[in-house]
């Protein structure tokens, strides 16, 4: 395996390429106030929640229309400066950083849902729309948006990485939710990929091309989403188990069975901890499994009633349930809360997060070995995970001041994703490959799969201006 990009060695590795004075007028005389050189407005735009640093955009336009987003590509496109699109900057893996400079379009303000189609369970937003904002919007036509990756981030940024979350296991990701998008190319030129329609051969899919494509293709500027029934019951329940194997074999033998959990969350001891402190919580410190269940009332009470046996033969006990919204938000409040918790936990802390993914039948093997290496390491942490899907996220919290904690948490991370590829999983389930794991992706899919995503990216954007130096290096 080629050796991990660690964010200590990024910096000697920017190429970055002068952003011109002519265009810096050229936006300022289009876009007005709109186009700022702002020095604290660049470097709010110039990092996301990776732990890598890198010089912050030469410029950052805020876009209000795909007209817009067509014009400042057109500009930058003129004297050959990379664009990278920004949404709301929680992306982990560096997407959002000026490697190679240029300007940040800020979509945020583009935060319009265009039409709601309820007969026909889809919806169509700017990019700016966050998932919040989008359910609150359509919550009166009885229906709702699924994908639920934690923060909330924009529409448009969860379509760029192929975001998925937490209820992934029962409606899949962005990859199967997207059904039409409007995206700006690299010449500045507005094109549509797909329809409303549920399903289509005609064509290249040039809709999944551009989905996970993290910027790298085009500036996605409208989107349109599959929508759901609300449930007619909700039912949630947190359990508590003797070791994380006990809840890693619960899941497994939940998903093995069949049954239609709409999420399974695993947290470890530590980060229970952590979330008691932070939320002030009385959650027993053990590891604890979240789940969900969606359907009609008799469904979900056989759901939880299954899924309650299974965990009590693994040694699950203080179940405690919830139906009504106020008890699903408490019950929830560790797992939503974690990422922060853990922040808080270690003062002036960077967590350096992990993202891998593999078949359900490999989970406990992935997982039990990754926290033997992370236990023994004595770098803190902490674990959660969409166990559902066999997808799980390790947090090293170090001192980005301390280089050897650095080091190893990279090596952890490079040992973890090892093992991973070795059991037929990936690298990244749902963060991307951004900076962090383009090693990783050649290691992956090989080097002729990248050699292939070299020819396509050349042939959309010959001038290499579309958040380059991400995914992989021309």
């Amino acid at each position: 395996m080629n050796a991990p990009i660690h964010p200590d060695h990024l910096l000697p590795q920017l190429n970055l390429r002068d952003t011109p004075t002519a265009l810096i007028d050229a936006l300022k005389a289009r876009f007005g106030e709109r186009c700022s050189t702002a020095l604290v407005v660049r470097e709010q735009h110039g990092r996301d929640e990776s732990s890598f640093a890198a010089p912050p955009p030469a410029a950052v336009v805020f876009a209000e229309s795909t007209l817009d987003v067509a014009d400042a590509v057109k500009l930058a496109a003129q004297h050959q400066v990379p664009v990278i699109p920004f949404g709301v900057g929680t992306s982990l893996e560096g997407h959002l950083l000026a490697v190679q400079g240029g300007i940040s379009i800020d979509v945020g303000r583009m935060n319009k849902v265009l039409s709601i189609n309820a007969e026909d369970l889809t919806v169509t937003v700017q990019a700016g729309v966050t998932r919040k904002q989008l359910n609150e919007e359509v919550k009166s036509t009885g229906l709702f948006f699924p994908i639920d990756p934690g923060a909330d981030a924009t529409i448009g940024g969860m379509s760029a990485t192929r975001a998925s979350g937490t209820n992934a296991v029962r409606y899949g990701t962005m990859r199967e939710n997207v059904l039409a998008l409007e995206v700006v190319t690299a010449s500045g030129e507005v094109i549509r990929t797909g329809t409303r329609a549920k399903k289509s051969s005609a064509g290249y899919d040039l809709t999944r091309l551009m989905v996970g494509s993290e910027g790298t293709l085009g500036v996605i500027t409208e989107i349109t989403v599959k929508l759901y029934p609300l449930p007619e019951a909700i039912s949630a329940a947190i359990c508590s188990f003797p070791s994380i194997e006990a809840a890693v074999r619960t899941t497994i033998q939940i998903i093995q069975l069949g049954v239609p959990i709409a999420r399974v969350e695993l947290i470890d001891a530590n980060t229970v901890r952590m979330v008691n402190a932070h939320s002030k919580l009385g959650l027993r410190e053990e590891p604890m499994l979240l789940m969900e269940f969606h359907g009609s009332p008799n469904s979900v009470k056989e759901q939880a009633e299954t899924v309650q046996e299974i965990a009590a033969d693994q040694g699950g006990n203080a179940f405690e349930w919830a139906s009504t919204p106020e008890e699903r938000t408490r019950l929830w409040t560790a797992r939503h809360n974690a990422y922060f918790a853990a922040i808080q936990s270690r003062p002036g802390c960077r967590a350096i997060s992990t993202d891998t993914c593999v078949p359900i039948s490999r989970l406990a093997d992935c997982l039990l070995d990754s926290v033997s290496e992370a236990d023994a390491s004595g770098i803190p942490y902490f674990l959660v995970g969409h166990v559902g899907d066999g997808n799980f996220h390790f947090g090293y919290l170090i001192d980005p001041n301390i280089p050897e904690e650095r080091r190893v948490a990279e090596e952890l991370n490079h040992k973890l994703v090892t093992r991973a590829l070795a059991l037929e999983g990936t690298c990244t389930g749902e963060h991307g490959v951004g900076l962090h794991k383009m090693d990783f992706l050649v290691t992956e899919t090989g080097n002729g799969a990248v050699d292939m995503m070299r020819t396509i990216k050349r042939a959309l954007d010959p001038l290499n201006i579309m958040n380059p130096g991400k995914i992989f290096t021309l």
